[in-house]
């Protein structure tokens, strides 16, 4: 065999040894230079109804706790005003609705990442003034002469909830004040400045020794669903992804237990 000959079959040897090895070295490299996964760090801001300040406030600290590092701001209000807000660009990371209809606003204007998640149920309730002075006991006490009745904002949850179970229970609701959410309302029974409301269940818990309330039966209540996502601009989605999964844990779930709230 002639040199040159001998050359190109040493040549030959010498690249597949090196493409097995090459092989073996990409083979194995997804393995080696996988990055480890991301843990939550860094500052988020959560939007939720204002029927959440209690239990959302303690779900942070809970987070917090197990995630050093991290920090969760509230925003509380409506959750028809929330919506608005991150559609005006608003810089929120998560989203916690009182009722399909805000977080169906906001998905449809495309500010929400993936599909929001049920994470709690809630119920109405009758707020009266403490110790019940005006004797109410049904949706139609509410309405008497001599009454004051306040409801949140019709645009709001807990507003349009409350025409529902007036419905329900075919009472006509003559025209009242309005709050602007759960919280203003429960604020003006407390303060006396109306004798009656139609709030959440958790409302009147949280206020407790400040109010009273009136149970609403099942066949005249409404069952409220609370919504959660994060939010597309989000510039933490590891952080925010993370709360939303600690707010549907068993963790999360007996905190909001706590508070009234019902399991999704």
């Amino acid at each position: 065999m002639r040199p040159r000959s001998l050359f190109r079959l040493a040549a030959a040897a010498v690249a597949v040894v090196s493409a097995a090895a090459f092989a073996g070295s990409a083979a194995a490299s997804p393995l080696a230079a996988r990055p480890a996964a991301s843990k939550p760090t860094g500052s988020i801001t959560v939007f939720g109804a204002s029927s959440l300040t209690g239990a959302f406030t303690q779900l942070g600290v809970g987070f917090q706790k197990k995630y050093k590092g991290t920090a969760v701001t509230f925003n509380f209000a409506g959750s028809g005003t929330l919506a608005t807000q991150i559609e005006q660009g608003a810089p929120a990371d998560v989203f916690a609705s009182a009722d399909t209809k805000a977080m169906s606003q906001v998905s449809a204007a495309q500010d929400i990442a993936g599909q929001p998640v049920s994470f709690a149920h809630n119920l109405l309730e009758i707020a009266v003034a403490k110790g019940n002075p005006k004797k109410i006991k049904t949706l139609a006490d509410t309405v008497k002469s001599g009454v004051q009745l306040e409801l949140c904002a019709p645009s709001e949850p807990c507003g349009m909830y409350a025409l529902q179970a007036y419905q329900k229970a075919h009472v006509t609701v003559p025209t009242v004040p309005t709050g602007e959410n759960a919280k203003a309302v429960v604020a003006s029974v407390t303060l006396g400045q109306a004798d009656a409301s139609i709030v959440y269940v958790t409302d009147v818990l949280a206020a407790k020794g400040q109010i009273s309330g009136v149970e609403i039966p099942t066949s005249q209540n409404v069952l409220a669903s609370y919504p959660i996502a994060t939010v597309k601009a989000t510039k933490n989605s590891v952080t925010a992804k993370a709360f939303v999964s600690y707010v549907t844990s068993p963790a999360g779930q007996a905190i909001l237990a706590k508070f009234g709230f019902l399991k999704p």
